[in-house]
């Protein structure tokens, strides 16, 4: 099995989860926003997010991939699963698992905003910001990351790691 090496706590995870639900909670009071979450990566970090959200709020999934099981973006968007829901008129905010170069996201904000959501805003636990190819505004951010194969909680190599309850990152140069 391939190495990790831990760099966020699980404790460190669940108080910034904290600050972020405080935040979305306060900004969307009297709104009741929609909450998209990207799967498969982010679906642990939205379950604990939208436990902490104190108003009402709606959640719906997208299921897309770019990555396949190679460790790099193809750089091709493929949407495997739709929204069942209308967004037009809607405060969207998009829930993602880490923002590597940003291309992925660009597309899935351009599909969206193309449906006519009142807003569309993004929340990202994890940033790699050495990765980015495009700027890409992060509203709600938890962690910036190094520019290492990330993983744990909900975030996968080769679809391994997910269950781990903090961040590491996969030491892939001393694979053998």
């Amino acid at each position: 099995m391939t190495k990790t090496i831990p760099i966020i706590t699980e404790q460190e995870i669940q108080n910034k989860i904290k600050e972020l639900a405080a935040a979305i909670s306060n900004d969307y009071q009297n709104t009741t926003p929609l909450l998209v979450g990207i799967l498969k990566g982010a679906w642990v970090f939205m379950a604990d997010l939208v436990r902490q959200i104190s108003i009402p709020i709606r959640c719906d999934f997208l299921q897309v991939s770019s990555y396949g099981r190679a460790t790099e973006s193809s750089g091709i968007v493929k949407i495997i699963t739709d929204l069942k829901c209308s967004i037009e008129g809607e405060h969207v905010i998009l829930v993602e698992d880490i923002v590597d170069t940003g291309l992925t996201l660009k597309y899935i904000m351009d599909y969206l905003t193309i449906r006519r959501p009142k807003s569309v805003k993004l929340c990202s636990l994890l940033d790699k910001p050495a990765r980015h190819k495009i700027e890409l505004k992060i509203d709600y951010l938890g962690f910036q990351v190094p520019n290492k194969f990330i993983v744990g909680y909900g975030i996968d190599y080769q679809e391994l790691y997910r269950n781990l309850p903090y961040v590491a990152y996969v030491d892939l140069e001393n694979e053998k």
